[in-house]
């Protein structure tokens, strides 16, 4: 990692968001592979925590982001604290978190996929479907993975998370109630 950078804890609202890929040009950019395809949380973020690739769980870096945009499948960035493409180079391989409390606020109905990792999923009758282990986007919507034990037996369960199956998501109160039964 670039010795000019700050080392750090990782605040405790860190979320992992994406992986530096590569340099970037010859001033400094780097590419960012983002593991969302809607990365506002890039955007939204002026400073971002690198983590090198097998780093301790709590230790990182800040480093102050100047400008990041969208360029084909990737989102470049550019540091002031990364002046040219050595310094790039060097932090491929980098885990790139933000902290929770800079992502721009969801619209209504609108969620993160991290807040709803953990939910407890029941159904309209009051079973207990599963908890929420992952999700899915799989073209035009996206499938809660629910993760369960039902005669002391692990079972999977995908719901598409659509308003049609959706009836209510309480993040205060960590669960989801949906309209839908154990055997389908």
């Amino acid at each position: 990692m670039l010795p000019t950078l700050e080392a750090v804890e990782l605040p405790a609202d860190a979320i992992e968001v994406g992986r530096i890929a590569d340099a970037w040009g010859i001033k400094g950019w780097f590419k960012v592979l983002p593991h969302s395809a809607q990365p506002e949380a890039l955007f939204s973020s002026k400073r971002w925590f690198l983590q090198p690739p097998g780093g301790e769980a709590r230790s990182a870096f800040r480093l102050p982001i100047r400008e990041a945009r969208e360029h084909s499948d990737c989102i470049v960035a550019s540091s002031e604290d990364v002046p040219d493409r050595s310094a790039a180079e060097a932090l491929r391989g980098a885990r790139v978190f933000v902290p929770r409390s800079s992502f721009p606020t969801a619209g209504d109905d609108e969620y993160y996929w991290v807040d709803l990792i953990g939910l407890t999923v029941t159904n309209r009758e009051g079973v207990v479907l599963g908890t929420v282990r992952g999700l899915l986007a799989n073209g035009p919507q996206t499938t809660l993975v629910l993760e369960a034990v039902e005669d002391g037996k692990p079972v999977e369960r995908m719901i598409p998370f659509v308003s049609a199956f959706v009836d209510a998501v309480d993040l205060p109160g960590r669960s989801i109630k949906v309209d839908w039964q154990p055997d389908y």
